[in-house]
């Protein structure tokens, strides 16, 4: 009975957040009701017993969007006021309605279907992240090797065009700039 409760409220505050987000004029309280909205998605995981999911959805994406906060932060005025005008608001409301409508079809389609229980069976002695930790280094192995192996090389990769910029830059700083004579 709880998780029906627990899964309300959290359905509530969750699309309370990102309705700020949506409707927010200012860049900051976007950004927090953002992150605020992304530590209630990861209550729907706590609810389905899903830990490790749950504190992933905090520490990463609650992570990202608190730095996206700070780079608003200095670049974004957020002392003036920004002025929105919506001009079609049935359209709005009747795409949200709409998306709502198929994210509820999405998400209980599953548990209409009987044969859930024969697809993803469960081992009732290995805990949910052992689980996750069975799945990925046997069945995901190489999609997973492969992408760490990517995301090595893409990081690689914006080191080098990093430096590569910066000492373009220092070469051309060394180049035009022309310090003032002192004078007697």
């Amino acid at each position: 009975m709880y998780e029906i409760i627990a899964f309300y409220v959290f359905a509530t505050l969750t699309i309370g957040m990102f309705g700020i987000v949506v409707m927010s004029s200012n860049a900051l309280y976007a950004m927090s009701a953002l992150a605020g909205g992304m530590i209630f998605i990861s209550g729907f995981f706590f609810i389905l017993d899903a830990e490790f999911l749950g504190v992933v959805q905090i520490v990463v994406y609650s992570g990202a969007i608190m730095a996206l906060y700070a780079f608003g932060m200095m670049f974004f005025d957020t002392t003036r006021d920004v002025s929105e005008k919506m001009r079609s608001k049935k359209i709005a409301y009747t795409l949200s309605v709409i998306s709502a409508i198929l994210v509820v079809t999405i998400l209980c389609a599953p548990l209409a279907s009987e044969e859930i229980e024969a697809m993803y069976p469960s081992i009732d002695t290995v805990g949910n992240v052992q689980m996750i930790g069975v799945v990925l280094f046997t069945k995901y192995l190489v999609p997973f090797e492969l992408a760490a192996i990517m995301l090595l090389v893409a990081m690689i990769a914006g080191i080098v065009l990093a430096s590569k910029r910066m000492d373009e830059y220092l070469a051309m700083e060394e180049n035009e700039i022309e310090y003032p004579k002192e004078t007697k």
